[in-house]
């Protein structure tokens, strides 16, 4: 299978928990997580062509994965097939403060994935690679590889898109930020959650943060703010886009959905900011289910609610 988008980075098998039930027991629903994998399956229920970078156990995570992005249409000729090492897994919880994480994937075959696994004929082959700050922020041979990936991209013409995603827990602040400032250096598409440019920056205007990303290097920054909407900036233009109202019940995999729907809209010759709108409906109407794969929306629904 040809591809025109290659999502690198780390999937891990989903918990997400549930209401309490009436006689206060906690469930939790499983499912599939990993943000470059979220975005994979958002684009590819888009109508987009993509195939994933990724190492997973030879274990039953695993298998699952597998089974999910062939069911999604989601090539996986470039996945690595780990006998060493165990697919991650996380948990997510609910309450008055929004959702929250607890990650288990220190060792994981995805923070094993080095150099020597980029599979450079692939990515040279593509249209678009799109990494995260989750990609780089597992471990030191994962860093490597998205800096390694990045090159091959640029080397061979192949537009890149980066997402910051930035996790406290993988990584302090200073060091992050400098990663990640590196890297946007080499991307086309920068698409930074504004919580993590507060951090990673220091900075609290979104226009001070648009400055900042289009000087270290992008042709297009589109700072993700939630419920406040979207900004898309370019070096001559900039938009502010709302976001689409919906009853939300679970954010996670939301910013991934977004990711995911623009650049596949990008992909189909859309300018930017009509796939920012489309992008920002996809994501709004995935936070009405629990999990971050199943509610997100196909193509149709995402267009009936632009209509």
């Amino acid at each position: 299978m040809t591809v025109d988008l290659l999502c690198m980075g780390e999937p891990m098998l989903e918990f997400n928990q549930l209401p309490p039930l009436p006689d206060g027991s906690r469930h939790y629903l499983e499912g599939h997580g990993g943000d470059t994998s979220n975005a994979a399956i958002a684009a590819a229920r888009q109508g987009a062509r993509v195939g994933m970078i990724a190492a997973v156990g030879r274990d039953m995570p695993g298998d699952s994965f597998i089974e999910l992005w062939t069911q999604e249409g989601v090539d996986t000729s470039t996945v690595v097939r780990s006998d060493r090492a165990q697919t991650g897994v996380y948990f997510v919880t609910h309450d008055s403060g929004g959702h929250h994480f607890l990650h288990y994937r220190a060792g994981s075959a995805a923070s094993l994935f080095g150099v020597g696994d980029v599979p450079e004929a692939a990515i040279a082959s593509a249209r678009m690679l799109y990494v995260s700050g989750i990609s780089q922020g597992i471990s030191a041979p994962a860093c490597d590889a998205v800096f390694a990936a990045i090159d091959c991209a640029r080397r061979h013409g192949v537009s890149v898109a980066y997402d910051t995603n930035y996790r406290p827990r993988l990584w302090p602040p200073a060091r992050a930020a400098a990663t990640m400032h590196a890297a946007m250096g080499s991307v086309d598409y920068a698409l930074p959650g504004i919580e993590d440019v507060r951090v990673l920056t220091g900075l609290t205007e979104p226009e001070a943060m648009l400055d900042f990303y289009l000087r270290l290097g992008p042709k297009v920054v589109v700072l993700k703010m939630g419920e406040d909407g979207t900004w898309l900036a370019t070096p001559n233009r900039r938009v502010r886009v709302p976001a689409f109202p919906v009853k939300a019940v679970d954010a996670t995999g939301a910013g991934d959905t977004f990711c995911g729907s623009f650049l596949a809209r990008i992909l189909a010759g859309d300018g930017a900011e009509d796939a920012v709108r489309y992008a920002s409906v996809a994501a709004a109407l995935k936070c009405t289910g629990y999990g971050a794969v199943e509610p997100i929306p196909i193509s149709d629904a995402v267009r009936a609610a632009l209509r």
